[in-house]
């Protein structure tokens, strides 16, 4: 009988142990462990970082946002097919994708598209002031701004409904799972915005468009996801159709115009200046853009980021300016009113009203997507083919 009360006993110190334990839990004891030991089993954040559905592009393949344009790619593409539906020159869209003409592409690839794909005039310069005979050395500085090819003109009227997705250049190192966790998306629905591959893979310099999450869009208008709760807390009542506001009337937006693509160009041997030229090449490579009056007044020298760009004959600082794109433009001034443009360059090395002499450097390729020199001879205000006078 002792034995007996004495479990009796330990049994009910045990069960009042319990109870008092029981009791200190500020949340309750949940029975299913959902939520009484602190680690709720919360969809929320998940639900409002839900992503919604690429737009669908033109009839030629391109999403047109407010500040740039990418081309989706259809099944069997190459780079070349792309541009050529979109209107794009096939060479300048592959380096600037880091691409070759003849890569094949995934079905909904994206790629970026530098300029436009419309047709955009492009101003005249303002007639000159000055007296007969004379340069008007802002004017002409002026009018290399505006007919430069690095330049970035504005973008027609947005096509894509929703906010615009932030564009990522992938650096070196990154990976699509790092990206996604950057941007708080999943990896599948940034595979899905981009066409990536079943392994996800990316590559240095490769454009990509980050999913827009549904919290995004309510603030562009879109209709909110439905609320969430806790499990077992029960579902929030709808809100009724006769409640809600009509849909605003949708407008079938137009597709961009495509521009006039001249035939590419054959790329010549590295080019070397003779002695007896007028002037020297400011750095040696390839043509990659011939010179086309009205369309492109200069040549596109192909060059690594940060090759020296040099002076093509002796004269004088006449201006440094900048583009639409902050970028400096470098004007200089030659006997025989010839003025040279050097463009897509940094690292200046000289200043205006500075004298340079033949083959000096005045400053460093670009670094960039693109690598090459854009590089202008004028005689006034018109400009004229630079290899007559590098020949």
């Amino acid at each position: 009988m002792t034995i007996f009360a004495s479990n009796r006993s330990l049994r009910a110190v045990l069960c009042g142990t319990a109870l008092i334990t029981l009791s200190a839990c500020t949340d309750g004891f949940d029975l299913d462990f959902r939520g009484g030991l602190g680690n709720k089993f919360d969809t929320t954040d998940a639900a409002i970082n839900a992503t919604q559905s690429r737009p669908s592009p033109d009839a030629n393949g391109v999403i047109t946002y407010p500040n740039y344009q990418v081309a989706v790619a259809q099944r069997g593409d190459t780079v070349a097919d792309v541009a050529a539906r979109v209107g794009a020159d096939p060479a300048e869209l592959a380096r600037y994708n880091g691409l070759s003409q003849d890569t094949k592409l995934r079905k909904d690839e994206v790629l970026a598209l530098r300029n436009p794909v419309s047709s955009l005039d492009i101003a005249s310069p303002a007639p000159s002031t000055t007296a007969p005979g004379a340069v008007d050395i802002t004017a002409l500085a002026q009018g290399a701004i505006d007919s430069s090819p690095v330049s970035t003109s504005a973008l027609p009227a947005a096509t894509a409904a929703g906010p615009e997705p932030v564009r990522h250049q992938v650096a070196r190192g990154e990976t699509a799972f790092t990206i996604a966790r950057l941007y708080n998306v999943s990896v599948r629905s940034l595979a899905d915005w981009n066409g990536l591959g079943t392994d996800f893979a990316v590559r240095e310099g490769q454009y990509l468009l980050i999913p827009v999450s549904q919290a995004q869009s309510n603030s562009a208008g879109i209709a909110p996801l439905a609320a969430t709760t806790t499990p077992g807390a029960g579902s929030p009542t709808p809100t009724p159709p006769s409640a809600t506001k009509p849909l605003p009337q949708e407008e079938t937006p137009v597709a961009a115009a495509p521009v006039e693509t001249p035939p590419a160009p054959v790329l010549a041997k590295p080019t070397v200046a003779t002695k007896t030229a007028e002037m020297t090449f400011p750095v040696q490579g390839p043509i990659v853009r011939e010179y086309n009056k009205g369309k492109n007044d200069g040549i596109g020298i192909g060059a690594s980021a940060g090759t020296s760009v040099k002076a093509a004959a002796a004269g004088t600082v006449a201006a440094i300016t900048e583009n639409t794109d902050n970028l400096p433009i470098i004007v200089v001034k030659h006997p025989n009113n010839l003025l040279t443009v050097y463009a897509n360059v940094d690292g200046l090395k000289v200043k205006k009203g500075d004298s340079v002499s033949r083959g000096q450097q005045i400053a460093s390729v670009r670094a960039g997507s693109s690598d090459f020199l854009h590089f202008e001879v004028r005689k006034g205000f018109d400009s004229v083919d630079p290899l007559p006078y590098l020949q």
